[in-house]
């Protein structure tokens, strides 16, 4: 029996793109990380609900502790949402999907590119 995924992937890219102008690139790639290993047809379905709630947490307006209330706490849920989810799914991060990652993130945040190619 095979379960219909209810995530659409598209509109997800959509809230990560809005994201990562708002969020920067070293809060965006763990994103697009959990974002391609979620999409991959080698992930089990359990592990994409998972990385699917996570970043729907992170992206969506829908929040347990609002940052504009809480400003220092209120980016605390996010945060432990999508490191619990990265820990968990890590083991799927491939090379290609790294690479993907930092291409994505180099065109979206092109005045960073010089800094990370000199400090890798």
């Amino acid at each position: 029996m095979t379960t219909k995924n209810p995530f659409n992937a598209s509109q997800l890219w959509e809230k990560i793109c809005e994201y990562a102008k708002k969020g920067g690139r070293l809060s965006t790639r763990p994103l697009l990380l959990l974002y391609y290993v979620m999409t991959s047809p080698d992930t089990p379905g359990r592990d994409k609900w998972l990385i699917g709630a996570a970043i729907g947490y992170v992206v969506l307006p829908i929040d347990l502790l609002p940052a504009r209330k809480l400003p220092i706490i209120g980016w605390v849920d996010e945060l432990v949402s999508v490191s619990f989810a990265f820990e968990k799914c890590r083991k799927y991060v491939t090379a290609e999907m790294e690479r993907k990652a930092d291409e994505q993130l180099d065109k979206w945040f092109p005045e960073n590119t010089a800094f990370t190619e000199v400090t890798e």
